[in-house]
């Protein structure tokens, strides 16, 4: 994976950090020290959880090593077209009663904004070396925290992200990122 994808990578992964940390800043008066312990938690876990999907991943590598790219194209097609189908479902208002004034509910938000991390950790433990799925992890975890913070100064300026917009985005860069691996093995 080169540096370009996993950027591309990380930013895909990161929007629903960005929703989120918009609307409850929307919905809520943030401090910047609780806008700060969003957009960390949000980070921490963005990061930790392709590392715990690799786990898998390179548990199941040398049984998957003919068909990886055919893995790692199914995952990362599968949840870029569920995320579109969330985009396309959602309203630009799901987010109505976020209360991140307990952590416990940011680290709630920041589980459910890092599910899709997890998935694409699986084809990152198939397909990448030790280092290059921490350096991918350390830029999905550095692209969240700043990403996320963008969206606590968007919402405390009563700026909300078009929701379905970014979905469909994001969803279609992961497609694309699985096409490409898959392109790339075929024609090797």
């Amino acid at each position: 994976m080169t540096f370009f994808e996993q950027i591309l990578l990380a930013l895909a992964l990161c929007i629903d950090s960005l929703v989120v940390s918009t609307a409850a800043a929307l919905r809520s008066r943030l401090k910047l020290t609780r806008g700060l312990l969003l957009a960390f938690t949000f980070a921490v876990f963005q990061g930790l959880f392709p590392l715990l999907g690799a786990l898998i991943g390179e548990a199941f590598k040398s049984f998957a090593e003919s068909v990886d790219h055919w893995i790692a194209f199914a995952l990362l097609s599968a949840l870029g077209v569920k995320m579109i189908i969330d985009a396309v479902k959602s309203g630009d208002e799901n987010h109505k009663n976020l209360d991140v004034s307990h952590f416990g509910v940011i680290c709630l938000l920041a589980i459910a904004t890092s599910i899709d991390a997890f998935v694409v950790g699986i084809p990152l433990g198939i397909q990448c070396s030790t280092a290059q799925i921490f350096g991918t992890a350390g830029l999905i975890s550095a692209a969240t925290f700043v990403v996320s913070l963008l969206g606590v100064y968007l919402g405390s300026r009563q700026i909300s992200v078009p929701e379905k917009v970014s979905g469909i985005i994001a969803g279609a860069v992961l497609i694309l990122l699985g096409v490409e691996i898959l392109v790339e093995h075929l024609c090797l």
